[in-house]
């Protein structure tokens, strides 16, 4: 079950994901994004990778597949969700978790995450955004890199604002991650899907 529009076009348009959450806990509702593994591309980009004595955040976490994923490479992992719900319902998930799973607005994070993580997953949560908020949300994720990011999202061409959720990322939306002193170093599309990385500039001396 999807949000119907009601819900979105409330004073708070990020309240239907607690909404959604706590009717699947009461077993009236299912997440669309409940899934056994870690999101395909991500497992793919990571192959090989050794995350020990690296923090990595992981935005809109939900039930936590990703998050596991990369706690299993090693990485120090933080990862946050909007609704308590989620939060509560991933920590009973996985009890023994190293993860640090936490409640947190992507749009108004803790000040202490500034660029703090090595590396940030955003996997598609900023689309789960209506447009409006993308600018947004795209510089504050941004914002919380350290070194590396990688952003998952469901690709559209430029053109009339689809009716959502979720509403895929065009080009420039993509783009728009190179913000805040990142630079793109792979943008691609697979199966209609964004698959791009970003790195942080080094200050020169």
């Amino acid at each position: 079950m999807l949000p119907d529009d009601r819900r979105l076009q409330a004073a708070n348009p990020t309240g239907w994901f607690e909404d959604l959450y706590a009717e699947a806990e009461a077993g009236k509702a299912s997440v669309p994004w409940d899934i056994p593994n870690p999101q395909p591309h991500l497992v793919e980009w990571a192959d090989g990778l050794d995350g020990t004595g690296q923090r990595a955040l992981v935005v809109g976490c939900g039930y936590g597949r990703d998050s596991e994923f990369l706690a299993s490479l090693g990485f120090e992992v933080t990862a946050f969700d909007i609704s308590p719900t989620a939060v509560a319902a991933v920590r009973k998930r996985y009890p023994e978790s190293s993860v640090s799973y936490v409640v947190a607005d992507l749009l108004d994070p803790p000040a202490e995450w500034h660029r703090a993580f090595d590396l940030v997953v955003e996997n598609m949560t900023v689309q789960a955004l209506p447009v409006a908020l993308h600018a947004e949300a795209t510089a504050r994720v941004s914002a919380l890199t350290g070194s590396t990011l990688l952003v998952l999202a469901v690709a559209r061409d430029e053109g009339p604002e689809p009716d959502g959720p979720p509403w895929p990322l065009t080009p420039a939306e993509v783009e728009a991650f190179a913000g805040d002193g990142l630079r793109p170093r792979s943008v691609r599309r697979d199966n209609g899907r964004w698959v791009a990385e970003f790195v942080r500039q080094l200050a020169m001396n």
